[in-house]
């Protein structure tokens, strides 16, 4: 019987913890496997051999139940890199002899673009070496811009808090008989599905948000001070959605710091609502305008995330333990929609060399030609992935979650 290990990388979510329980009650269930190892801190645990052994605390129906629902990353995260190969053989041949030392026969990452990278670089080498581990890669991201798969883990809970709070800031701002302008800034570096999903707030009463820009849609000042100008014609209180990527025609970050990149080369965004809040200010004095940056809150707000994103993150991370007792390797687990109403998925999986690095994007046919909206045609893509509660328990009036000693 061989052993597994799993790490979590990336940005946090409501759901990444429940693809987690779907690996360990994989591992726990297949006669094939006997213990599941967690590394702390993603890939960089297993460069400093920092692990848990998490076996025995999850044979307890009612952790693996509290795991599912605890936000952000029980095995903690990292942003790390590995280099090419060619570059630096070292950290590769450091891993599998850890892999070796624990009797590894399968190796889980659970994260985003950048996590399918390191599971693509893992995945040739152990290829170039004849290593029989298997490297499986578990989607996860709030963006929604992993390519092949429907839809991410973390995307649908992520998208009902902001559609939530898009209709909470809309009945703020409609208590003052005043004209405003409130412009809440979401995250979306590349790709603008989750702030295109705010328009989920819109209902018979509430037509907020009013405008709504992409990373996809080139951006121009003047045009939306225009659009904001007309708006305010017809609504006392004008709500705008816009993605902290956002960009002009040249491909500029209308947010982004001179020269200011991260680990992996991305420029550093430093506010684009802060930035378009100056601008109105500037141009339109008479008006109150303020920006509402939704930060992390909008990533593991797990008192409001969505049923059908857990329940999938569980299904997802089971369907990556039965690739890798299979025999597979190399692959990212993904999701097939078979329909929308009634809505139903399957588990699939595709060769992660044709995911990593990728981003995929709002469609063309989802934006209006102005570039400031949404149009209807996405809500049926939109509207199942939200649905159901999460069942948190409460104690005391605070959500109840499965301690992080570990990380402490």
């Amino acid at each position: 019987m061989k052993n597994c290990i799993v790490a979590q990388s990336g940005g946090p979510t409501s759901a990444i913890n429940a693809s987690l329980a779907g690996i360990i009650r994989g591992v726990l269930e297949h006669p094939d496997y006997d213990r599941i190892y967690g590394a702390l801190n993603g890939i960089t645990g297993i460069l400093e051999k920092r692990f848990l052994d998490l076996t025995d605390d999850f044979q307890k129906e009612e952790n693996l139940d509290l795991l599912k629902v605890t936000p952000a990353m029980y095995l903690g995260s990292c942003r790390y890199k590995l280099p090419n190969v060619k570059e630096d053989i070292t950290p590769y041949e450091f891993i599998f002899k850890v892999f070796e030392s624990l009797n590894i026969g399968a190796f889980f990452y659970i994260g985003g673009n950048d996590s399918m990278d390191t599971v693509d670089k893992l995945s040739a080498y152990a290829a170039s070496i004849d290593s029989p581990v298997r490297i499986i890669g578990i989607p996860k991201t709030i963006d929604n811009d992993l390519c092949v798969t429907d839809h991410t883990p973390g995307f649908g809970s992520a998208a009902k808090y902001v559609a939530s709070s898009m209709l909470e800031i809309f009945h703020d701002v409609a208590i003052y008989n005043l004209k405003s302008v409130t412009i809440v800034e979401i995250m979306g570096r590349d790709a603008g599905w989750l702030t295109a999903s705010s328009i989920l707030a819109r209902n018979e009463y509430c037509a907020a948000p009013h405008l709504v820009y992409l990373p996809e849609a080139p951006f121009d000042t003047e045009n939306f001070l225009t659009d904001v100008n007309q708006m305010l014609q017809e609504y006392d209180n004008v709500i705008v959605a816009v993605s902290e990527g956002i960009r002009d025609k040249d491909g500029n970050y209308i947010s982004a710091s001179s020269d200011a990149v991260d680990h992996f080369g991305h420029s550093r965004l430093s506010g684009a609502g802060k930035a378009l809040e100056y601008l109105l200010e500037d141009r339109m004095s008479t008006i109150r305008v303020r920006s509402i940056e939704l930060n992390v809150l909008q990533r593991c707000s797990s008192h409001i995330s969505s049923r059908t994103d857990l329940d999938e993150s569980y299904q997802q991370g089971l369907h990556g333990v039965s690739l890798a007792a299979e025999g597979k390797t190399g692959l990212m687990v993904t999701l097939k929609r078979i329909s929308n109403e009634p809505y139903k998925v399957v588990c699939d999986s595709a060769p992660v060399c044709e995911i990593a690095n990728q981003v995929k994007s709002v469609p063309a046919e989802f934006i209006n030609e102005q570039g400031n909206d949404v149009l209807p045609g996405i809500l049926p893509y939109l509207k199942p992935l939200i649905q159901g509660e999460s069942g948190v328990n409460f104690s005391k009036g605070i959500p109840t979650y499965l301690p992080i000693p570990h990380l402490l």
